[in-house]
């Protein structure tokens, strides 16, 4: 099955290369596409520079897609591939702490696998997943928080396998003067919502890090579904 994605950027990318891109991104070293155009071009655009939105097929079919979206996960295995991947401050003994037992226990195995399916982790995601790791909110709203805005789902290329299936099909212009407005616009309303007092009270039953750690919790915990 072929499948459209888009690759936002300020220049035009004909050939993708297996082994670029930065080492340090959400799921490693890959190539980060969406399926959205729209949001596509938000990422493509800076503060006054104007951006592009390549697009692509990639034929599916043999290809081994992780998608941490499947029920068999949870959201705390996707930030433990967040946390093996991204820079992340653990600035007190609670969020270390924290950070190594999310790695040992609710790490995925992903690294044989040709593409990834997953929640981007820009400065709004990854400001919610710190504020978990700080045991300042609890998991409900963390799970909550990763769905604020819409911020993206991106598709990545991870093995010269599922580069070898990608096509170069075009790009789009995105007019920074159009689409960084859209993109802050996008992340303001997020970060509104996830500050709206009201809708983010504690409730009772609600799981902090705490807890998890204490109870020793584990991915087939029904209280993380």
């Amino acid at each position: 099955m072929k499948r459209t994605i888009y690759h936002g950027s300020n220049h035009i990318i004909q050939k993708p290369i297996y082994g670029g891109g930065k080492r340090y991104n959400d799921y490693g070293q890959g190539f980060y596409c969406t399926d959205s155009l729209d949001m596509a071009k938000e990422w493509g655009v800076g503060k006054g520079v104007n951006g592009f939105a390549n697009r692509y097929s990639i034929e599916c079919d043999g290809l081994e897609i992780l998608d941490l979206n499947d029920p068999r996960f949870c959201i705390l295995n996707w930030l433990a591939v967040l946390l093996e991947n991204r820079e992340f401050d653990a600035g007190s003994p609670l969020a270390y702490q924290a950070k190594e037992y999310l790695l040992e226990t609710f790490r995925v195995d992903y690294h044989d696998c040709d593409c990834m399916i997953g929640y981007r982790a820009d400065d709004s995601y990854f400001s919610f997943a710190q504020d978990f790791i700080n045991g300042t909110i609890s998991y409900r709203q963390l799970n909550r928080a990763m769905h604020l805005g819409k911020l993206g789902q991106q598709f990545v290329l991870k093995s010269e396998k599922a580069f070898d299936r990608i096509t170069f099909e075009g790009y789009e212009i995105a007019e920074s003067t159009e689409w960084y407005i859209k993109k802050m616009a996008r992340d303001q309303a997020a970060r509104r919502e996830y500050f709206d007092v009201e809708r983010n009270r504690i409730e009772r039953n609600d799981l902090f890090v705490t807890q998890i750690l204490s109870e020793e919790m584990k991915p087939n915990d029904p209280r993380l579904r």
